[in-house]
């Protein structure tokens, strides 16, 4: 951990910087570390760490609460509120809907002001939320938009500002991006529905459909890169001599749906493999595939992993697969330890990766036991 002032700098008091470093690495309200924790977060080795670590107890500003582990007092703990902005990308889909859920909870449990705006997938409306966040004089933003073409006017918007901020699922210039592992989240669909292809189906494959978003630029384009490499990789095959067609659907389910039904009025292929760039694009076609009767002849793979999409999961003969999961449940915790690290000026990656795994009607119960709760997915459309 980077301490703040050089150690020639006149009139600082090295041993002061050294403890101000151990307190920096109790990073959230009621944090227990032992001393291996606090030597792996500074730049201070373990001797001195013991030291300081005993001092600052004595001091009052940690307490030791068994033989090895150590928190802050609750003097200590108080700091500035901060005021946090959340540009959300629209409240459409159940995904979407849970991040929020998510960042408002973790937000309240670190005492954050979290000022939560729409910007209702439109650019324009994203760019006025920006102007409003700066208005507000927020601390940090945490942008949720998926426009690239918008990506660098909003940026221009925040650095000008002098605000940091996190950029969730598309890149912007100059923040911090938290999301998919776009190419990564691609091969574990490909890969999946390869293996699936070859036990149910023996191999045969007669089209590979891809539902991209245009909008969304280079990264989610990745996403799709990596559907067709996994496929590639467990059905060379086909890939190398079927046709594989790619289709806009916006990463919307009824533009995905309107967008499948088309290609199927002229599409004849009898068993064909689906990789969708969202979970709303693979419900959507789901729905298309039902309605022309051809669901037994397809197989798709969302990619999310959101409560709808576990619903339909569940349904007995449903032509969806799988999804690749996101987790949006974590999305709060992690996105709010991301903005006190960047404000509070510990290091910081340039991108944290999500860590993906592919959900499947078989292993929901070890993911998601509380869905058993919620209604089937016919009960809730």
């Amino acid at each position: 951990m980077a301490t703040t002032k050089s150690p020639r700098e006149p009139y600082v008091v090295q041993s002061v910087v050294h403890a101000a470093e151990i307190l920096r690495a109790f990073q959230t309200r009621g944090e227990v570390l032992r001393l291996r924790d606090v030597v792996e977060r500074t730049t201070l080795g373990k001797g001195l760490c013991f030291r300081l670590l005993h001092t600052l107890r004595h001091c009052g500003l940690l307490e030791k609460i068994d033989e090895s582990r150590y928190r802050l007092t609750s003097d200590i703990q108080r700091r500035k509120r901060y005021r946090i902005g959340y540009t959300a990308l629209g409240h459409h889909s159940s995904f979407q809907r849970e991040v929020q859920q998510s960042l408002t909870y973790a937000a309240k449990n670190e005492e954050i002001e979290l000022i939560v705006v729409d910007n209702r997938r439109s650019p324009k409306v994203a760019l006025r939320n920006a102007d409003f966040l700066i208005r507000e004089k927020a601390d940090l933003v945490i942008e949720y938009q998926t426009n690239e073409a918008v990506a660098a006017a909003i940026s221009a918007r925040y650095l000008e500002a002098g605000i940091p901020f996190i950029a969730v699922h598309v890149p912007h210039p100059g923040a911090t991006y938290y999301g998919a592992n776009n190419y990564q989240a691609g091969l574990l669909a490909g890969h999946y529905l390869g293996r699936w292809a070859k036990a149910r189906w023996h191999g045969q494959v007669d089209e590979v459909l891809l539902i991209d978003v245009a909008r969304a630029g280079a990264l989610v384009h990745g996403r799709m890169a990596g559907v067709l490499a996994g496929l590639k990789e467990t059905l060379r095959e086909v890939v190398d001599t079927r046709p594989v067609v790619s289709l806009d659907g916006d990463g919307q389910f009824n533009v995905s749906l309107e967008r499948v039904r088309a290609h199927l009025r002229r599409s004849k292929a009898k068993f064909v493999l689906v990789g969708a760039a969202n979970d709303q694009s693979a419900l959507g076609a789901v729905r298309a595939f039902q309605e022309a009767g051809r669901a037994g002849t397809c197989a798709v793979v969302g990619q999310n992993g959101a409560p709808d999409v576990r619903a339909e999961l569940r349904e007995s003969r449903t032509p969806l697969i799988g999804s690749v999961g996101y987790f949006p449940e974590r999305y709060g915790d992690d996105l709010v330890q991301l903005a006190l690290d960047i404000l509070t000026e510990r290091p910081t990656p340039p991108a944290k990766f999500v860590k993906h795994q592919v959900l499947t009607a078989a292993n929901l119960a070890h993911f998601y036991p509380n869905d058993t709760l919620m209604p089937p997915a016919a009960a809730r459309s």
